[in-house]
């Protein structure tokens, strides 16, 4: 099997590209990175030496970070849904929103989550405070933008979207979105009952003891 991916089913990043993968039923062989299988730790390790994860392999090619790896799929290894558009104007819409995903809700989202993993006397109240504030911030733009749209970018399933799903899933356990944001709510509910990413949240469930702030009783 000529694609291999190198993640791990609990990182939001790594069910970003899941979702890719299992939107177009891609064949993909998974390394599980687990802290009981060196080998395939020092695999990624000799693909990438930041260690940092989702990469894909293709063959001799390598792919790094979820957005990109995403474009390279739809590139050489497109499926019957193209998770970015081919016009230009639409594309840019999609990465826009991809970005606003990963930068302002999956950042401040994790800022969260890895200051719970530190001593106490190490860690920043100051930073989670400014986190949660611009969680808040992204929650009220983005339902004012999803004013018309079915989806993250429109009314068509994208790049965007696989970076929505597990943003917004992790992000309302850390800081829950208000009830008042109906258009919020909506596409985080769309984009659970979607079946690719039902599949990700699924393979994930056996992992939830691991969030560190308690995963809530459900989703």
């Amino acid at each position: 099997m000529s694609l291999k991916l190198y993640a791990h089913p609990f990182s939001s990043y790594c069910q970003k590209v899941l979702i890719a993968l299992y939107e177009n039923a891609t064949a993909f062989e998974m390394r599980l990175l687990a802290p009981d299988d060196p080998q395939t730790a020092a695999e990624l390790a000799a693909l990438w030496p930041l260690k940092r994860f989702p990469v894909l392999l293709d063959n001799e090619r390598g792919g790094l970070e979820s957005s990109i790896i995403i474009e390279y799929l739809d590139l050489y290894h497109p499926g019957p849904l193209r998770l970015l558009p081919e016009d230009p104007r639409a594309a840019l819409e999609v990465r826009t929103m991809d970005r606003f995903f990963d930068n302002y809700i999956s950042t401040p989202m994790q800022k969260i989550v890895f200051d719970s993993l530190r001593t106490a006397d190490s860690r920043d109240p100051q930073g989670v405070s400014e986190a949660r504030q611009m969680l808040d911030s992204a929650y009220h733009w983005l339902d004012t933008s999803l004013i018309g749209r079915q989806w993250a970018a429109g009314d068509s399933f994208s790049l965007a979207d696989c970076a929505a799903a597990p943003a917004l899933f992790y992000a309302d356990w850390v800081q829950p979105i208000s009830p008042t944001l109906a258009r919020v709510h909506g596409l985080r509910q769309r984009l659970l009952a979607r079946p690719s990413f039902v599949r990700a949240v699924d393979e994930a469930r056996p992992y939830r003891h691991l969030f560190p702030l308690g995963a809530p009783d459900r989703d």
